[in-house]
């Protein structure tokens, strides 16, 4: 195998790669700080929008090289650092502290220099640095041949660094979905079908719902790392099976923080069993992300409640039997102060009657991808709920309650993103090495190769990323921003994966029968959902320019 002329920084021992990348890695870390303290000092402010979401993409990369060293650290700890995942390190910290010194796309055309964030003296000194250089001068172009040669060689996009017991779950459910799902997908996507009922009960059966449920409320309580690894699989797969605990994740988040103790002992276990499918019912037409403007009001009738409103983008409404439903129960207190959490029961629909509950009306919203789940827009009409379903008992807290959950739906999210570009990685590769064009196949030609390298590494990197957050909430930290990151990052991720294996694919690419064309329409929807790009980016300033 050739490695391409390949420098001395690949020849170093482990001991010392790893102090050269500890080293870019500081350098990095130090950048963003002056970076921080100089626009602390120009005094931004919210309306400064494109600067201080330009600033959260900084930090992103940087947390994201921090979490592969932390990565490289283990596996060079327990002896499972090879060849591979030091390309992968290397290719990484190339890559992104490049795009640190010259600027890194926010979208497809709007790239973030480092010119409006810091002042030139500044960059120079990163740009000068002696380690940043010799890393930069190796990024995933460099290295991407070898890095291909190498996947194709063991089988592998690299270890992950997962420990034994998360190792056999993550290769449990690559099983599973290689035989349950993979050669289906693509039939449930183009017929627009909701994904087998049997097919949900036997995620039900694998644990799938109960995840990060406690086991005094039938859940196995693996946690939050455990839902990622999970997540990703199965949304490499298809998405919609990767999102159908995301529904049983936020009930069960928000019942095991806010919940009374009826309510927990009532719906825990029904949740984690797979019983009661719940579903998130919060967007309305006019808010979109500001849930604080919502209208759908609960009013108090003979001591129930009485539910009157409009809600858009229900994933998986009509085959559910739970709502978490957010409302308006004092229309008197502006904002967020008037919302409360609702655990409102209905009838589980079919295809022909959605929603046959009373008081409830509805229809499906057609949608690109994203489907087996579907979309629905539903609208109440005096629907009955009783007030014994208001979440800990207690009204307006359900904005502070459902903040609460985000953490952990956008870490989830950054996982099902992560099997989408796996997914697209991998049909990829098949393709590449298949199709043969001008006498040899393309994976042989350097624009393939390198984008098929790209995947690779900075689908590592996000991975080990969205486990460190993962971690982080495990250990009942706060993780918003890390959070966000991942999400951030994953969502961009999926998408880039997916367009870049269309191009592979070429014309067959746009052809319904490729499941590549249903991977670019399911990937869109990644950088939307659970907060679109730009509000992960407003996340992540305010978390770390908390003055601007």
């Amino acid at each position: 195998m050739s490695h391409n002329g390949q420098s001395s920084l690949l020849d170093l021992n482990t001991a010392d790669l790893k102090q050269e990348l500890s080293k870019a890695l500081n350098a990095a870390q130090l950048f963003l700080g002056s970076i921080k303290v100089e626009l602390l000092e120009r005094k931004l402010t919210p309306a400064d929008q494109y600067v201080r979401h330009g600033f959260a993409w900084y930090a992103a990369y940087v947390e994201t090289m921090a979490a592969t060293f932390l990565w490289l650290e283990e596996l060079g700890a327990t002896g499972r650092l090879g060849r591979l995942e030091k390309l992968i390190a290397v290719g990484l910290f190339g890559d992104y502290l490049t795009q640190l010194a010259h600027g890194i796309a926010m979208s497809q055309d709007e790239v973030i220099r480092p010119e409006l964030l810091a002042t030139d003296q500044t960059t120079a000194d990163f740009v000068s640095n002696q380690s940043v250089q010799n890393c930069r001068a190796f990024g995933t172009s460099k290295l991407a041949k070898e890095i291909v040669d190498l996947c194709l060689e063991q089988g592998s996009y690299g270890n992950q660094g997962l420990d034994e017991t998360f190792s056999m779950i993550a290769d449990q459910f690559h099983s599973f979905v290689d035989e349950n799902v993979t050669e289906h997908a693509q039939n449930w996507h183009l017929e627009n079908r909701l994904i087998p009922d049997d097919l949900v009960r036997q995620l039900a059966d694998l644990g799938v719902f109960g995840l990060t449920i406690g086991e005094a409320y039938g859940g196995t309580g693996l946690g939050k790392l455990a839902m990622c690894i999970v997540t990703e699989e199965l949304s490499r797969g298809y998405i919609g099976v990767g999102s159908l605990g995301t529904r049983s994740e936020i009930a069960g988040e928000l019942i095991q923080i806010g919940g009374t103790e009826e309510q927990k002992a009532k719906y825990l276990p029904a949740i984690a069993s797979g019983e009661i499918l719940p579903v998130a019912v919060f967007t309305e037409p006019n808010t979109g992300s500001d849930l604080a403007s919502l209208r759908t009001r609960a009013e108090r009738v003979h001591g129930r409640y009485r539910v009157t409103g409009n809600k858009t983008w229900i994933t998986h409404a009509g085959r559910s039997d739970l709502m978490t439903l957010l409302v308006r129960t004092n229309p008197d207190e502006p904002g967020h102060r008037g919302l409360t959490m609702l655990l409102a029961e209905k009838q589980r629909g079919t295809d022909e009657e959605p929603f046959p509950t009373p008081g409830m009306s509805g229809g499906e919203i057609h949608v690109l991808g994203y489907r087996g789940m579907k979309e629905y827009e539903i609208a109440f009409d005096e629907f009955d709920v009783p007030t014994s379903a208001a979440l800990g008992g207690e009204e307006g807290q359900g904005f502070r309650q459902l903040m609460q959950t985000f953490e952990a739906a956008r870490i989830q999210t950054a996982a099902r993103a992560i099997g989408v570009a796996v997914n697209a990685m991998e049909v990829s590769f098949s393709y590449a090495q298949d199709r043969v064009q001008f006498g040899k196949p393309i994976i042989e030609n350097e624009r393939i190769y390198g984008k098929l390298a790209r995947m690779v590494v900075e689908l590592m990197g996000v991975r080990q990323l969205t486990y460190a957050a993962a971690r982080k909430k495990d250990q009942g930290g706060r993780c918003d921003v890390e959070a966000g990151m991942a999400k951030l990052l994953a969502a961009r991720l999926a998408w880039s994966a997916a367009d870049n294996g269309l191009q592979i694919h070429g014309g067959n690419g746009y052809s319904l029968e490729f499941p590549i064309s249903r991977i670019l329409c399911d990937a869109r929807i990644l950088n939307i959902f659970e907060g679109a790009a730009e509000m992960q980016a407003e996340i992540i300033a305010r978390g770390l320019l908390p003055r601007a």
